[in-house]
């Protein structure tokens, strides 16, 4: 009896161990991938902290110094982020035909704006960093020694959808 109990429990065990399609397979995009998962911010005061840390990590690899959260740079690439939305496309100009020197200057920032990295994405801002670092030209302003001040914002639309815009200045 003991035996057959024994061989029961090593069979039921082997057969917990199968693997069974799952009953919710993967929603698919319209490209045919695994459709994005929506990364909700949470926590949002504490982004700008986590891509400063990160981008300064980089740059401390690189042996460029760091950079400091600037508000001003901040509201230019959150008012950026939330009209790139509206405008429902990622680019460097704004619906009335700004340049990202024109948004720094409004916004009341009186140093050189160096650069501006801007992403439409699923992703959180980690991934989205390391996305720009793959670009040579991204990673060129990321980089940039001469940079002292970071501006980094976004706006979530609902549907999960993040406009991102980073800004380095001297």
């Amino acid at each position: 009896m003991t035996r057959i109990i024994s061989l029961l429990l090593v069979a039921l065990i082997a057969l917990s161990a199968c693997a069974t399609p799952s009953s919710n397979p993967p929603t698919l995009a319209a490209d045919g991938l695994p459709a994005p998962k929506v990364y909700k911010i949470r926590n949002a005061d504490k982004v700008q902290f986590r891509m400063l840390d990160s981008i300064n990590s980089l740059r401390s690899a690189a042996s460029a110094p760091p950079v400091a959260l600037n508000a001003k740079l901040t509201a230019a690439a959150a008012t950026h982020s939330l009209d790139m939305s509206k405008q429902n496309r990622p680019w460097h100009f704004g619906s009335d035909g700004s340049s990202p020197i024109d948004r720094v200057q409004r916004a009341g920032y009186t140093g050189t704006m160096l650069g501006e990295a801007i992403s439409e994405t699923y992703e959180t801002e980690l991934e989205t960093l390391s996305a720009w670092m793959q670009e040579p030209g991204t990673r060129e302003v990321l980089l940039d020694p001469t940079a002292v001040n970071m501006g980094f914002s976004w706006h979530q639309e609902k549907n999960g959808k993040i406009w991102w815009t980073l800004l380095l200045g001297s």
